[in-house]
């Protein structure tokens, strides 16, 4: 699989955001090292996660729990 480039956040839990316009998936690298993939993610949600003052905060509010997800590594 081919990862779409991936934007380093500064985070306590998330090392790295990534989006594929095309899918609608939004990818997040954990510090831990386990990528997680989002379906069907607005890019607007993604680009409000990239300047969010908390991503985890973000994430917990705006994404975990609405959008299906998939554990890929």
């Amino acid at each position: 699989m081919e990862l779409p480039e991936m934007q380093p956040v500064a985070s306590s839990n998330v090392q790295s955001i990534g989006y594929d316009e095309n899918t609608e998936t939004l990818y997040i690298r954990f510090l831990n090292g386990s990528l997680y993939i989002y379906k069907n993610v607005p890019i607007m949600v993604y680009e409000q996660l990239l300047g969010a003052p908390s991503v985890g905060s973000y994430m917990h509010r705006n994404i975990k729990g609405v959008f299906p997800f998939e554990r890929i590594e």
